[in-house]
């Protein structure tokens, strides 16, 4: 981005809170490594070629679903789909019986994790003749965690994996401080946060040190995720000094002095659903939209006037810099900032495949409405019902 005069900033200060992070990540520099980054790259393309022959080598269900499973914990079965895919179709085709509640839990949650439907009667034949769970399961923990985070893959209207819920819950908190390490941190992050709903990245980090712990971890793996893990965080910390810079100098540049400066939190909501590497653009493209919606849902709450939120409405709808003219002057410089940064969005989505950014502009063009209908009820002192008409 060309460098650009500070503007006046416009208006009252602003209410919020400031950013936790400030400029650290403009000055940040992560630790020096042993390894450099070419030679960690290499090494992990070994290990890759390593892990692809571990799937060929896997003699049965048992160890199909172990390898995925430890794979998805460790962040790295981003590297692995095609393996993965025709694994979790081995094991969905393939005959199985367990009386481990472990082994049918893990089945159960592998196959819906991967879109393949498994009904909840398979946990029946833990179950009394009452419905009920039999007490032998209670001394158990191992299963009893992973029917617990099978049982919230959960779709609407299956009783049964509720109740299954509230069984494993209340032992898994009963037997908590009898437990021994891993298991144990594994227990009590589980009831803080199922694994179904847990971010990858943070239990890759979590998960690291407690596989290292267990007693036959395959060191393959436990490489591979290690260096993994250090090359995504890289990755990620220069770009966020990348995305530090831009804000920098466009929120100097725009001189609105009452928005928010919400720059790591939105690229954080960026990261959580997109953190591989092959992901790095629209990981960008998702966090510059967050913070330049940031900027518009400040501007209709607390700053601007009803008239001007029509005008600003009506400039984005038209998408074009003539438009400009029916703004207050507080506000040009921002909608252009706008129009241009969609657009440096576009044509770098153009040389990156076959992305189309109409459907970005479509979308924000429907956010700013959502957000002028909100403006003209506060200045009607409307309250919607939640009634459908």
């Amino acid at each position: 981005m060309a460098s650009r005069g500070i503007a006046t900033p416009a208006g009252k200060e602003s209410s919020f809170e400031p950013s936790l992070w400030g400029d650290f990540f403009l000055t940040y520099e992560p630790q020096t490594l042993q390894r450099t980054d070419e030679w960690m790259r290499e090494r992990t393309e070994k290990l890759k070629e390593d892990v692809r022959r571990l799937f060929k080598s896997c003699n049965g269900t048992g160890e199909r679903m172990l390898l995925v499973d430890v794979l998805q914990h460790l962040g790295i079965d981003h590297h692995f789909d095609e393996q993965i895919d025709s694994a979790v179709s081995e094991i969905l085709g393939s005959e199985f019986s367990s009386s481990s509640l472990h082994e049918v839990s893990l089945r159960f949650r592998l196959l819906r994790e991967h879109g393949h439907w498994v009904s909840p009667d398979v946990f029946n034949k833990f179950k009394g003749k009452d419905g009920s769970f039999n007490k032998e399961t209670t001394n158990d923990p191992r299963g009893l965690l992973s029917l617990y985070n099978a049982a919230h893959l959960l779709v609407h209207d299956e009783p049964a994996l509720e109740e299954a819920i509230a069984f494993t819950r209340q032992h898994l908190q009963s037997m908590r401080g009898r437990l021994m390490s891993p298991l144990a941190e594994q227990v009590k992050r589980a009831l803080q946060l199922p694994l179904p709903r847990t971010y990858v990245r943070v239990e890759a980090v979590c998960y690291i040190s407690e596989y290292e712990e267990e007693e036959g971890h395959n060191p393959i793996l436990l490489e591979l995720a290690k260096l993994d893990f250090n090359l995504l965080q890289r990755l990620h910390l220069k770009e966020l000094k990348a995305m530090t810079e831009w804000w920098k100098e466009l929120s100097g540049f725009i001189g609105l002095s009452y928005v928010r400066d919400r720059l790591v939190e939105c690229y954080l909501w960026a990261l959580v659903p997109h953190c591989e590497e092959s992901f790095a653009l629209p990981r960008i493209i998702f966090a510059k939209a967050n913070v330049l919606l940031t900027v518009m849902d400040d501007t209709y709450d607390m700053h601007a006037t009803i008239e001007e939120c029509r005008q600003l409405h009506e400039a984005v709808q038209r998408w074009d810099e003539s438009a400009t003219s029916v703004l207050p002057e507080y506000l040009r410089k921002f909608y252009n900032e706008v129009l241009r940064n969609i657009k440096e969005i576009g044509d770098e989505m153009a040389m990156n495949g076959n992305y189309e950014i109409a459907y970005i502009k479509k979308q924000l063009q429907k956010q700013f409405t959502y957000y002028l209908q909100d403006a003209e009820w506060i200045h009607q002192n409307h309250k919607p019902s939640f009634e459908i008409r």
